[in-house]
């Protein structure tokens, strides 16, 4: 089965996903967040469509490991979806994982206008690809 990475953001949420061998992660789109909450139903198609047995969501901590407003959000977020979806949902310590995206696509020389598009999907790859990594070691 597969995992569902996300990076939840102000105002997109970045989406990625594992192969089915839980060794590599893609990014797959990413969602514009809107006031009707609308995020939940998409993120809910692309767990059917996927066949996803369990989710990432980044958890963004501050640089002394404590958990912030925005920290509070995403664990508020995950729980939300754990209600919803009934599958396991993990949190994991995104810390810079997003400045780690903007870097590689500025030294890709990818335009602003670009990055824009798919630096949250590619954060959601990082997340993702560090949690597969981080379990594949245990």
């Amino acid at each position: 089965m597969k995992i569902l990475g996300l990076d939840y953001g102000d105002r997109r949420i970045g989406v990625a996903l594992s192969d089915a061998f839980g060794w590599t992660a893609q990014g797959l789109e990413v969602i514009e967040r809107r006031r009707d909450g609308d995020e939940i139903a998409r993120i809910t198609e692309l767990v059917k469509m996927n066949e996803v047995s369990e989710i990432v969501v980044g958890l963004p901590k501050n640089m002394n490991g404590t958990v912030g407003p925005r920290g509070e959000i995403c664990i508020e977020f995950a729980e939300t979806l754990r209600e919803t979806l009934d599958l396991p949902v993990h949190l994991w310590d995104e810390r810079l994982s997003t400045v780690s995206a903007e870097r590689t696509l500025v030294d890709a020389d990818v335009s602003r206008k670009k990055r824009k598009k798919v630096v949250d999907k590619m954060a959601a790859s990082l997340i993702l690809q560090n949690y597969l990594d981080a379990k594949s070691t245990r």
